[in-house]
């Protein structure tokens, strides 16, 4: 029996009220993290986003992937954007500097948790679409990925890897099945916005192709249920879809990177030739071929690991109930066996490289998961009650110390810097991080121009032959090599420090800087900071806890602030 009138409305108002808490969850989400995961969220969006809408003499730190035009603009021009409006917002309601810097400090977060909401939606939504409408599958996919931990973590985060996310998210949801039914007009409009989406989230990363060259081909692939002849036109519907979807896109992006970088340029080339030609990726780090299956989904489901792993056994061995399930599920596990594949044969890997395969690996996994938990979560059985009890707790203590402890101190020391400045009323602060490169945000949380601040640099080595890179050593390699030799090379003497102070004099040693009023370091730098500067006025005036532990020794400890003395 057709559903009635009153029932779609009823329908619709759930997805509506569904959308809205999920809005709000993953903006509380966005404001409540406290932690640092990774320095493109800053880098690679928030500093060229500032620089766009405040100007070059805003303190941004453009770093050299911009310079070499590897990035697409459409990015950061979306947190330009949230950046004017917020600047316009506070001066026209004559907000007081400090009320203004907390404003611009969330308003990108705010952005990113209504993408996260997004990407939470449409799994949800994608589910509907695999196992039915009010499915308790569906209802479970919902629960895992409002519980999943790397969702808590990175959904939020101002990342590129999180919009394509939840780009690919919708544009899975809005891609029809193989053999659909439907009329043919109406699956070629949902084919042409999912591949226009598809295309903006490869523009972005272009790795995000590989999902999209799996899902046309296997609907596209003759079989028992598609002749030859069906096969071709439909290959012929996607390419010719694929072609206008993607023209479109490229020409706004041209566009786009013409007026950002002032010269035509198409970044997504650019990107493959650095790390694909050049081999150039290799240089932030290398890591083993197995890496994606023995961390990498691990850290990207954990407690669902499980199930994910069941999802795609049932899904590759059709044992999936639904008919029009089955069409979606095993697109979506060939993809992560794909991309996966391909993805190891790259030596720099990242857990974030793989998250727009999160949305597909937790409809994979909801299916297990309630029938495992059936009825959902009201199991029958007290070791399945206690069972889910763990997978909850343990999701939400790890999702809790991810987001509130480990890697904390490096947000913190920006906050109390920023606070310094305001409270002092200073016309200007100085500042110099000697930390390895991009430890800490950077103008997105100093936010005051007049915070002069500069921190060690880790260019790579883009005109060196391949035979010699692996003798090259960045700024951040020589001053971890032997700082004391570093600071008497490149600061000013320690002895005319005091002096400096007392009377007034400029710096005769005009190619070495000065020394800032606050030095900031990891407490792993401690001992050879003391000694070499036990004869100035530098005292410790903050100390923040960081992290229990980090695979990179140089970033143990505490994050430390030494004052310059005013009596110096």
């Amino acid at each position: 029996m057709p559903p009635t009138q009153k029932q779609r409305n009823e329908s619709a108002l759930s997805a509506v009220n569904v959308l809205y808490f999920l809005i709000a969850f993953r903006i509380c989400n966005a404001l409540l993290i406290r932690t640092f995961f990774q320095p493109d969220e800053y880098f690679q969006s928030l500093e060229p986003a500032w620089d766009t809408a405040f100007g070059p003499s805003s303190g941004a730190w453009i770093t050299w992937e911009w310079r070499e035009r590897l990035r697409s603009s459409l990015h950061p021009l979306l947190f330009a954007g949230v950046y004017q409006a917020t600047a316009f917002l506070a001066e026209s309601l004559h907000l007081e500097t400090t009320t203004r810097a907390e404003l611009l400090l969330a308003a990108p977060k705010v952005l990113q948790g209504c993408f996260a909401a997004l990407t939470d939606f449409f799994i949800w939504k994608l589910a509907e679409k695999a196992y039915g409408r009010n499915s308790q599958a569906s209802h479970a996919a919902l629960f895992l990925t409002v519980f999943s931990p790397w969702q808590w973590f990175c959904s939020t985060r101002t990342l590129s890897n999180s919009v394509e996310t939840t780009l690919t998210t919708i544009a899975l949801w809005l891609w029809p099945l193989r053999n659909d039914p439907k009329q043919p007009g109406s699956n070629a409009r949902s084919l042409r916005a999912a591949l226009a989406l598809a295309a903006i989230a490869t523009i972005l990363r272009p790795t995000n192709a590989i999902i999209w060259i799996v899902m046309a081909l296997y609907t596209a692939a003759p079989g028992a249920d598609i002749n030859t002849t069906r096969a071709f036109w439909t290959l012929a519907v996607e390419c010719r879809e694929a072609l206008i979807s993607g023209l479109m896109v490229v020409g706004v992006s041209l566009v786009s990177d013409r007026s950002y970088y002032g010269e035509w340029t198409f970044p997504p080339l650019r990107f493959i030739h650095f790390n694909v030609v050049q081999s150039l990726a290799v240089f932030y780090g290398r890591n083993r071929p197995d890496y994606y299956l023995t961390e990498g989904l691990p850290l990207l489901l954990t407690t669902t690991l499980p199930f994910a792993a069941w999802g795609c056994w049932q899904a590759l061995s059709s044992r999936i109930p639904s008919a029009d399930g089955q069409k979606l599920t095993r697109p979506l596990a060939i993809s992560v066996i794909v991309f996966i594949a391909i993805m190891s044969l790259i030596a720099h890997k990242e857990v974030r490289f793989i998250f727009p395969l999160l949305p597909g690996l937790l409809v994979l996994a909801a299916g297990p998961f309630s029938q495992f938990f059936s009825p959902l979560l009201r199991p029958r059985t007290m070791v399945k009650k206690g069972l889910l009890i763990l997978f909850v707790t343990v999701n939400v203590v790890f999702a809790f110390y991810i987001s509130q402890v480990h890697q904390r101190g490096v947000i913190d020391v920006l906050h109390h810097l920023r606070h310094e400045h305001e409270s002092r009323g200073s016309s200007n602060t100085t500042v110099m991080f000697m930390m390895p490169c991009h430890s800490t945000p950077w103008r997105s949380h100093l936010i005051h121009p007049a915070i002069d601040a500069r921190a060690l640099t880790c260019e790579p080595p883009l005109d060196i032959p391949i035979e010699a890179r692996s003798s090259y050593m960045d700024e951040a390699d020589q001053f971890y090599a032997d700082p004391v030799v570093w600071m008497r090379k490149h600061m000013e003497d320690v002895t005319a420090l005091a002096e400096r102070r007392s009377s007034g004099k400029i710096n005769i040693h005009q190619d070495k800087a000065q020394w800032p009023e606050y030095l900031v370091f990891f407490e792993q730098l401690e001992p050879i900071m003391t000694d070499f500067l036990a004869k100035t006025s530098y005292n410790e005036c903050w100390r923040g806890f960081n992290t229990h532990w980090h695979d990179d020794s140089r970033r143990h400890g505490d994050v430390i602030i030494w004052c310059l003395s005013e009596s110096a």
